[in-house]
């Protein structure tokens, strides 16, 4: 099951400055909260490393269409499924509306727990309003490409259909270790709940043992087994401590006179590895 996203902003600068920044893919992270990397292989190939609802996601994008400040469209070919559309519309001279559309598959119990909890949606939220504030406090692009991919073509708003060639694809999946509060919070219900399942059949596991094992008898020492019936055997070895008894541990003293030091050894019994208090740590008088 797929889930669509569109969120507008409106942007208070030139249409040709707000699509000549969006042009700057690597840029992404500096405005896109879930974006961690974006590598432009072509003028039409896009890697893309994500987090989606707190889960780590990579994908190969192509860009479908692409149309010099009104549209760029683009699909997954690979590793996560989502495809999509920007478009740009002026509003007067100096003022654009930016409008993005999404269609993503999730995948796996977090990131589903996380589309059901709106948290991709208030991500494309906050993206825009992070570019807004980027390319309104510039008041101007920091590069543009003008050039045109499938002109005239008009592939409309691309959805996963448009990413077949990605489905079934989990774009290496791995909970990321900068897991963004949102993300952890779904991962922690996700974690808190499969915790009462895990409990909840240790408890049935245990009750069943108990009551089907009352007249069971256990034998545990130095080389002898431990026995349950109908079960197999299982050795288990207990190594008994050393004895401290006649054990003498003695102190190295250390002579004041470097130059004809003598070590000589106190008759004083103390805890193994004490260091006296005058013994130089360079030499070996402490451990790390």
């Amino acid at each position: 099951m797929t889930t669509k996203a569109e969120k507008s902003i409106q942007v208070d600068v030139p249409v040709s400055t707000a699509y000549n920044q969006w042009t700057q893919f690597e840029d992404f992270p500096h405005f896109m909260g879930g974006v961690e990397e974006v590598h432009q292989h072509s003028d039409r190939s896009l890697h893309w490393v994500a987090q989606i609802a707190g889960v780590k996601r990579e994908w190969e994008a192509a860009i479908l269409e692409q149309v010099p400040d009104q549209k760029i469209a683009w699909a997954a070919k690979e590793g996560a499924t989502n495809a999509g559309a920007v478009r740009f519309t002026p509003v007067g001279a100096n003022s654009t509306m930016v409008h993005l559309s999404l269609e993503y598959e999730p995948e796996g119990l977090v990131e589903k727990a996380g589309d059901k909890l709106g948290i991709v949606e208030r991500q494309i939220e906050s993206d825009l309003k992070r570019f807004k504030s980027l390319v309104e406090s510039e008041g101007y692009a920091t590069g543009g490409w003008r050039g045109t991919i499938n002109a005239g073509q008009d592939v409309g708003t691309p959805g996963t259909n448009a990413a077949f060639t990605s489905r079934g694809d989990s774009g290496k999946a791995g909970v990321s270790g900068t897991v963004k509060a949102a993300g952890a919070a779904v991962a922690g219900v996700a974690a808190a709940a499969a915790g009462v399942a895990a409990a909840s059949s240790k408890s049935s596991s245990n009750e069943d043992t108990s009551q089907g094992s009352s007249t069971e008898t256990a034998r545990v020492g130095t080389g002898q087994t431990h026995q349950t019936s109908g079960r197999p055997e299982e050795v288990v070895t207990v190594v008994p401590p050393p004895s401290t008894e006649g054990t003498r541990e003695e102190r190295v003293v250390e002579e004041s006179d470097r130059a004809s030091t003598t070590t000589g050894r106190s008759s004083d019994s103390v805890e193994r590895g004490t260091v006296a208090p005058d013994d130089d740590r360079s030499t070996g008088g402490a451990n790390r």
